[in-house]
């Protein structure tokens, strides 16, 4: 990149800057971006960066190509419904330690990037996200432990922010039984994005955004768009998870959602920072 091109970086990216000052960013990080060495760097930098520049950055994680892995060596077969992977006590425990071991490693990732974080994955000690099992709409399947989220407790977030630090959060809730409860991160992410009236939701995942039937990036989308592509199947499986938490966060105050590809290298300050940006913008309206 040459001096000029460097130059003209900067300064498209000095409004954004500006307008999202202390403005709260919730992001969800998953798919191949969690798994690439280089990807993961890229991410670390481009969050931390978004911090001393004056936005408070939340960190939603998944884990789900590290789940698999885990499950197959193991001997299990990960299995999903209605795009939620079914969790019985065996898949719930190897959940529960790859997603502390992927959270942890998110923490170090930002500390060797120059900036500071607090690990919460130990949801059960903590007690940051309450559920209830989750009922799966077919009433004949039973989900396992899946919990749907009935309460969120933010209270540590004012502390963090007022003093530099970014939460990495892990999708995992307690329920009135004191057991752990699997959650889409997708879902977290836009629950947190509500209760923290965030400036954006920011969806990471493994295709360019939403795709229309010929495979073209649809960049921007409503909710009543959104209605009709899945009625006619053009989104389905992991992808509703995804866009019913996107419709969510939008129809609830959250200014804009993206469905942005996290295989692309910052694709986050490309998002947030220049014009172009690099996925599917979802508003209310």
């Amino acid at each position: 990149m040459t001096p000029n091109e460097k130059s003209k970086v900067l300064s498209e990216a000095l409004p954004y800057i500006k307008k999202f000052f202390g403005k709260t960013i919730v992001i969800k990080f998953g798919g191949n971006a969690m798994i690439d060495k280089k990807l993961k760097q890229s991410f670390a930098k481009d969050v931390v960066l978004l911090k001393l520049v004056g936005m408070n950055p939340v960190v939603i994680h998944g884990g789900g190509p590290q789940i698999n892995k885990s499950l197959n060596q193991s001997g299990k077969k990960p299995v999903f419904q209605e795009g939620i992977r079914v969790t019985d006590e065996e898949t719930m425990a190897i959940v529960v330690n790859v997603l502390d071991d992927v959270n942890k490693e998110i923490v170090k990732l930002i500390k060797e990037n120059g900036g500071d974080a607090n690990s919460y994955s130990n949801n059960k000690k903590l007690k940051i996200i309450k559920v209830r099992k989750l009922q799966a709409q077919e009433a004949s399947n039973d989900l396992g432990y899946v919990g749907e989220i009935i309460d969120i407790d933010s209270s540590f977030m004012e502390h963090l922010k007022d003093n530099g630090i970014i939460p990495i959060i892990a999708p995992i809730g307690i329920g009135s039984d004191n057991k752990t409860y699997n959650i889409n991160a997708d879902v977290v992410a836009s629950k947190f994005a509500e209760i923290l009236n965030a400036e954006k939701l920011v969806l990471m995942t493994n295709t360019q955004g939403v795709l229309d039937k010929k495979n073209n990036l649809i960049t921007g989308l409503i909710p009543s768009e959104i209605k009709k592509l899945i009625n006619d199947g053009i989104i389905s499986d992991g992808m509703l998870p995804k866009i019913n938490s996107a419709v969510h966060a939008a129809k609830h105050k959250v200014n804009t959602v993206h469905i942005i590809d996290g295989r692309v290298e910052h694709a986050l300050l490309l998002e947030i920072l220049t014009d172009q940006g690099v996925g599917t913008l979802i508003k209310d309206q």
